[in-house]
């Protein structure tokens, strides 16, 4: 039915209590799915639910919406919010991120600039942060979708620092060369495409156990240099997306030292743990001594999407690759064009949700305490994975487990190409079945089950009954 009070009272509520009332209904049935979260696994959407997506913008009561939502979109989640799943590196999502929201919506803050609460809480959680990876004082930062903007930010400010000119003039003729190891995340390529460097300039140096081989990258950098290139940027992981491995970012950084190179660290996932209990702490170890970071809130710091951070040792560097204010940005030293430094003289978006609030309201409410005992939780059950697998006889890992990710074969005694067909089969089985959820990656040239454990949800008991399920469908295969 429509809704009358849009053409009366303009887009507001024209009866607050009603609107207060179906508020209540959604909140609650918000908290219900939060609580009974186990019993809700991912589902396939059915042909009905996607046409009733349509949109018909006739307008209609706040009642029918709160229904249509409990209906037809609650049930029908991307699955990462069961405590099976462990498909992909996704976050949980927080029972804080629903307090966050509701504040963030009725604030409605643009983060771009001026004077207002959202601006200086950001650079709380920005200065909270970049003392957890060890970064000196003064460093810079902003928060982003995610670290796929992160990294063309940081890999910005880098071009800008040894070409000053490539804002007004462009790159010309200039061949700046990269480095990274195999495996390293599609962003790395996207940003250098994106920023016109090319894919084919990003040096793809081989690993030694899961790091980067040191030698074989000095020996790189001087053959690009002989070459005519110029090397530009070293690309670091702290958590590798296939295995969850570690470069050796203390060895990086003195390559990067002697060389004259950006030193950039992919941590996506891996520099939390920073936070975590030991040894996991260790992997991360030189991280700080990083000219730029790239990490997300939203994977294993357990916030909702989007939430991503880049963290820039030079502050001047930093400005200088984006800085540009025109006539009707300009600041002022009171009122609300007051502020400086305003966050659209950091990245790309003038205009930027509170994505502050969020992580504030997650630190605030549970403690770093009890976050890095999360982090730590899961390397640990994805340890007990790896136990789990090899007490199957005709299981087999990929590669010891580092951190928090799990990768293995189901059935070691098929051919390559059945265990393969194999692998993909259970993953899809155990997805369509709702009794856990893995993805799939390819190692030692097979199709392989992969976990990565970024979820606060899951427990020792999840682990054994989705090994127990995995073992049970591959006798059957």
């Amino acid at each position: 039915m429509a809704n009358d009070s849009a053409k009366s009272c303009g887009l507001d509520p024209d009866n607050w209590k009603n609107f207060r009332a179906e508020a209540h209904r959604m909140l609650e049935t918000s908290l219900d799915q939060l609580q009974q979260v186990a019993e809700r696994p991912w589902q396939e959407v059915p042909e009905a639910v996607k046409e009733s997506y349509a949109v018909e913008a006739s307008g209609a009561s706040a009642a029918e919406i709160v229904d249509r939502i409990t209906d037809e979109v609650l049930p029908y989640h991307g699955g990462n919010i069961h405590p099976r799943f462990w498909g992909w590196v996704q976050g949980t999502g927080l029972a804080s991120d629903l307090i966050a929201g509701m504040a963030g919506a009725v604030i409605n803050a643009n983060t771009g600039g001026r004077d207002h609460g959202a601006n200086y809480m950001e650079r709380a959680v920005i200065d909270w942060t970049r003392q957890k990876m060890d970064m000196p004082e003064g460093t810079s930062g902003v928060l982003v979708a995610g670290t796929s903007q992160a990294t063309v930010i940081a890999f910005q400010a880098a071009r800008v620092r040894v070409m000053p000119q490539v804002r007004k003039s462009g790159q010309g003729t200039t061949r700046l060369t990269a480095y990274a190891g195999q495996g390293i995340h599609n962003a790395t390529r996207k940003a250098l495409e994106l920023l016109g460097i090319g894919f084919e300039n990003l040096r793809l140096v081989p690993l030694i156990d899961g790091q980067m081989d040191l030698a074989a990258l000095r020996a790189q950098i001087a053959k690009d240099r002989a070459a005519g290139a110029q090397p530009f940027l070293l690309v670091g992981m702290a958590g590798s997306v296939d295995l969850g491995t570690y470069d050796d970012l203390n060895g990086l950084a003195d390559v990067a030292a002697d060389e004259d190179l950006w030193l950039h660290v992919d941590g996506a996932f891996g520099a939390w743990t920073r936070i975590a209990d030991d040894p996991w702490r260790g992997l991360s170890d030189g991280i700080g001594r990083a000219d730029s970071i790239a990490l997300d809130f939203h994977k294993w710091m357990y916030v909702g999407y989007d939430c991503g951070l880049v963290l820039i040792a030079d502050e001047a560097a930093h400005r200088s690759a984006f800085a540009a204010r025109p006539s009707y940005l300009e600041a002022a030293e009171r009122g609300l064009a007051g502020g400086d430094p305003w966050f659209c003289d950091y990245g790309i978006d003038l205009s930027r949700g509170n994505r502050a609030l969020k992580v504030w309201t997650a630190l605030e409410l549970y403690g770093e305490a009890a976050l890095g005992a999360a982090i730590t939780d899961n390397c640990r059950l994805a340890a007990l994975m790896a136990d789990e697998v090899t007490a199957h006889p005709n299981m087999r890992l990929a590669a010891p487990v580092v951190s928090n990710v799990c990768v293995f074969t189901a059935r070691n005694d098929l051919a390559p190409e059945a265990q393969s067909l194999l692998n993909s089969e259970i993953a899809q089985i155990l997805q369509e079945s709702g009794e856990a959820v893995f993805s799939t990656t390819r190692a030692d040239g097979l199709v392989m089950l992969r976990a990565a454990i970024t979820n606060h949800r899951s427990r020792a008991e999840d682990i054994h009954e989705a090994i127990a399920a995995v073992a049970r469908l591959a006798q059957a295969g």
